[in-house]
């Protein structure tokens, strides 16, 4: 089922790289006080950009104590010429209440001048308000082609959703292929549940050819990143020798973290007990060691 949750909206919108804005380069070296005195300078000239820079530094405690009120007044005065990163950023605000009271159709709204604005941010927090309804109908077309837009600029979220709306038929036509084209596209990217959704793909050549090897590398990345479903059914391959060398301790071990996780496999846990004591402790050695990676933006 696609993943649509309005609580989970996405993090700032990056800001634009302004190689001559002396602000922005002290921003990017990490000189956080030097970056807001010449900021507020900057603004303090009209400068939209410059705003969006202090409402951002305001929002993350940069340089400054964060205050989100101050990030919502500064990105307000930017959004009100046009910016659309402060667009999108006080949008976000208004649909999570943070330093300003919380009022979903100004965030939409905000949310609409930046998508029009081409930013794919906000074309993705649309199709999630277009998804979700807000008290509506929900408006599932509208929704998918927004995911789409945002999707062919590279979006990664956008283009799980996308692939799963393709895969469930539900505001386009159910198409398998698609499906697997955009999930395949967000799993390039580094999101560890599509990954882990492109190696189903893979394993049970569902819209795609089957490769049970591609599907294992998928596998072991998202299992690496701490996902606990892929880390079973990277267990899985393990113990059978699908798609990778058999290893049995190695199937223990993905084993152990996906049952910590939660997610039980009376099948693996028969592999399990077939260990010497020595391997179980190795797999637990391993298990024990183990940290998750985080996933490439």
């Amino acid at each position: 089922m696609i993943r649509i949750f309005l609580c989970a909206l996405l993090a700032l919108a990056p800001l634009p790289a302004r190689a001559d804005d002396a602000a922005y380069a002290a921003y990017t070296r990490g000189e956080y006080v030097e970056a807001m005195k010449l900021a507020t300078a900057a603004a303090a000239k009209g400068d939209a950009a410059a705003n969006t820079l202090i409402g951002e530094m305001y929002s993350l405690g940069l340089g400054v104590k964060r205050d989100m009120a101050k990030a919502a007044d500064a990105y307000g005065k930017a959004a009100a010429k046009g910016d659309a990163n402060a667009q999108f950023s006080l949008g976000l605000q208004y649909s999570r209440g943070e330093g300003v009271k919380k009022d979903y159709g100004k965030a939409a709204g905000l949310f609409e001048k930046a998508a029009a604005q081409g930013l794919a941010e906000a074309e993705y927090n649309l199709a999630l308000i277009a998804f979700d309804g807000g008290g509506k109908e929900p408006d599932l077309k509208k929704a998918a082609g927004l995911l789409q837009s945002a999707a062919s600029k590279g979006h990664s979220e956008a283009q799980y959703d996308l692939g799963a709306l393709y895969a469930e038929g539900r505001g386009v036509p159910q198409d398998e292929v698609k499906a697997a084209e955009w999930t395949g596209k967000a799993a390039a990217s580094g999101l560890a549940a599509a990954e882990l959704e492109y190696a189903i793909m893979l394993f049970k050549g569902r819209g795609v050819a089957r490769n049970e090897k591609e599907a294992a590398v998928l596998l072991e990345s998202a299992a690496g990143k701490g996902n606990p479903v892929a880390q079973n059914r990277l267990a899985r391959l393990y113990a059978g020798g699908l798609g990778v060398e058999k290893n049995l301790v190695t199937a223990a071990k993905w084993h152990l973290l996906a049952r910590d996780a939660g997610i039980s496999d009376f099948h693996l846990d028969l592999t399990l007990a077939t260990l010497t004591e020595d391997e179980r402790k190795l797999a637990e050695k391993q298990a024990g060691e183990f940290v998750p990676l985080t996933r490439p933006r």
